[in-house]
């Protein structure tokens, strides 16, 4: 990831099943006072949701925004599409424990929620936590390292 990408910014991307938690989440961030990149989808109709985690993924790259926050209906599908990028590292989750712990041991660089899984309040208090809570780094380093320079199979 480029190293000046903007610190007060975060990308944002979801499918059609996750447009309304999408909508909520960034306008809890914009009232935090982050810059929201949005990535779409803004409607109800029927899209693919690699193409938002792919977004994601690039923008990232691009250095647009330093973090980001996906979502689809399980947010299963967005995660594992994002994470095929080696310098996306997105957890999933659906509490504020795993929230901290994707970013102390993991350094996570995006966040994930399947928006029929986790109701708004609880996905606003996990993206808080995620977004408040630093990198330990430390023995934790090293391992995160396997995370973007995976052996060859």
């Amino acid at each position: 990831m480029p190293e000046n990408a903007p610190q007060n910014t975060i990308a944002i991307a979801g499918d059609h099943g996750a447009f309304e938690l999408k909508a909520l989440l960034k306008e809890h961030l914009e009232g935090q006072g982050f810059t929201v990149l949005d990535l779409g989808t803004n409607g109800p109709a029927s899209v693919d949701y690699p193409d938002f985690g792919n977004a994601l993924a690039k923008a990232l790259a691009d250095g647009q925004a330093d973090r980001g926050v996906l979502l689809c209906g399980s947010g299963i599908g967005i995660s594992i599409a994002a994470n095929r990028h080696a310098h996306i590292r997105c957890a999933l989750v659906s509490e504020p424990l795993s929230a901290r712990l994707c970013r102390e041991h993991n350094n996570a660089n995006v966040i994930a929620f399947g928006a029929r899984l986790i109701g708004p309040e609880l996905a606003k208090e996990c993206l808080n936590v995620f977004l408040a809570t630093a990198f330990e780094g430390g023995r934790h380093e090293r391992r995160v390292d396997k995370l973007s320079n995976p052996p060859a199979c």
